[in-house]
């Protein structure tokens, strides 16, 4: 039995419990796809799918609301997959394990993910429940938002007909977003050189763990510790000592802030405890600098097994230098809109090749040119230790229209079911209205959602009682429009 099986509404729930035990990583929604495109046949629905594999169900209006406008209800069928290291869960094939803890439902030790599982459910159930009142629906399912949005940039042009989209992708109920920031990924590759290790030397791991993560977007203003960034940091403060780096890693998904790294290096016995002192000294540092956001952040230092090959001397300095230098986390607030984070770069991750350092960037910026002025630092940075740099298109942001008549409906009806005005917000995370809007001229559009939080890390939880507040809104909304 599951844990969900008799939350309200119960139709809503029923789609999540099936769609939590279905792979669903981004660049591997085939099984998911798979889901969504046999439901309609079920429910004898029409559907579309793209090229890319994005698919639109549509809905027949009900009896006497035929001449509504078409509304489009949107989301995405990826999610990103993280887990704690010590997690045993294989996200190409088990369920997520799910713990419901009064209002709250997490996930035992990975990503729930509740986003955009939700909103995917939401529209489900719109479109089986045959007793809603509501004008004709396009549903819109997308595939791989988390990993640059791609779907929505390739999204067939003769996809969609609506000009009204609600958008299932928001985190926070009660919060009505009209805007978003844009953004674009950078990958950096160091080349190196390696020697082999002389026989004297022992070998150490030393692994950062008990971040917190998140959304490089939705939590960046935080000032969560980056994993990577940390364990550099205290590296480089050894970097007199003679030690020698055999491997580096830290971080996965590009929009997720590392919450974990580890470093394997060959030492001299002599300056051993010289290092883990240093070691030791700086995370003492970091712990009280971070302890107010990140109380379970540590550091292990393990003796390792034998190792063959390390970073040459100039190459260690050279990756150390770069990685100590490279920036990370919020670069400007807006100026116009308090608490909001204008400008940000995430450092997802690091990974040492046979012959080069692979380095991950996702940048975010309201505005277009301050986004490709960071991303350009990023470039010289870079450019100064000898890499070389690939940059992702950019994806455009959102501009909010204060004036939409979907923004008006929603916030009258708002205040009618729950006797409370709703907030207005642009947020500095990416969302695929801005893409949608591009592509398709004049829609009018908001992005909604139940309360979602630390999305894109084991912490993950949705705030129970928000889905059944937030279903009823959408449905309410359907009626009126």
């Amino acid at each position: 039995m599951s844990v969900i099986e008799n939350l309200e509404p119960k139709l809503v729930w029923k789609h999540f419990d099936e769609i939590r035990k279905i792979p669903r990583c981004s660049k591997h929604e085939e099984k998911i796809r798979e889901h969504i495109i046999n439901f309609a046949k079920k429910q004898n629905l029409e559907f579309k799918e793209d090229k890319v594999g994005n698919v639109v169900i549509k809905k027949s209006a009900s009896k006497n609301m035929e001449n509504k406008p078409i509304v489009i209800l949107q989301g995405h069928m990826d999610m990103v997959c993280e887990k704690n290291s010590d997690v045993k869960h294989d996200f190409t094939k088990d369920p997520i394990k799910l713990k419901l803890e009064g209002d709250i439902l997490t996930a035992d030790g990975t990503t729930l993910g509740a986003d955009n599982g939700i909103g995917l459910a939401i529209s489900l159930a719109i479109l089986e429940d045959t007793s809603l009142n509501h004008g004709p629906i396009e549903a819109l399912f997308t595939v791989d938002e988390e990993t640059g949005l791609t779907g929505a940039f390739a999204m067939d042009s003769d996809m969609l007909t609506g000009k009204i989209l609600l958008n299932l992708d928001s985190e926070d109920f009660g919060v009505i977003t009209v805007g978003c920031a844009g953004g674009g990924d950078s990958q950096i590759q160091l080349p190196l050189k390696k020697q082999s290790v002389n026989e004297n030397m022992e070998t150490l791991t030393i692994k950062v763990s008990g971040l917190r993560g998140g959304h490089s977007g939705v939590d960046i203003h935080e000032q969560r510790g980056n994993a990577v960034k940390l364990l550099v940091r205290m590296l480089w403060k050894a970097k007199n000592y003679n030690y020698k780096i055999s491997d580096l890693k830290g971080g996965d998904k590009h929009n997720a802030i590392p919450r974990e790294a580890s470093a394997l290096i060959a030492i001299d016995k002599t300056s051993k405890d010289k290092v883990i002192s240093t070691l030791k000294s700086e995370e003492k540092n970091i712990y009280d600098e971070i302890k107010p956001i990140d109380p379970k952040f540590k550091v292990e230092i393990q003796d390792n097994q034998e190792i063959k090959t390390t970073l040459t001397k100039d190459s260690q300095i050279q990756l150390l230098n770069l990685l100590h230098g490279l920036p990370h986390g919020v670069d400007k607030m807006n100026y116009d809109i308090p608490d909001l984070v204008e400008t940000s770069t995430n450092l997802a991750s690091v990974s040492l090749k046979e012959d080069n350092a692979a380095i991950y960037f996702s940048t975010r910026s309201s505005i277009k040119s301050a986004l490709q002025d960071l991303r350009d630092r990023i470039r010289a940075t870079a450019e100064l230790s000898g890499a070389n740099v690939k940059e992702e298109k950019p994806y455009p942001g959102w501009k909010p229209n204060l004036d939409s008549n979907i923004l008006k409906l929603s916030k009258k009806i708002f205040k009618n079911i729950f006797d409370k005005e709703p907030k207005v917000e642009a947020i500095h995370a990416g969302l695929e209205c801005g893409i949608i809007g591009e592509k398709f001229s004049g829609m009018d559009m908001i992005s909604i959602g139940p309360t979602i939080k630390y999305p894109h890390s084991p912490e993950e939880l949705v705030q129970v009682s928000t889905v059944e507040k937030f279903y009823k809104y959408v449905l309410k909304l359907l009626e009126e429009i």
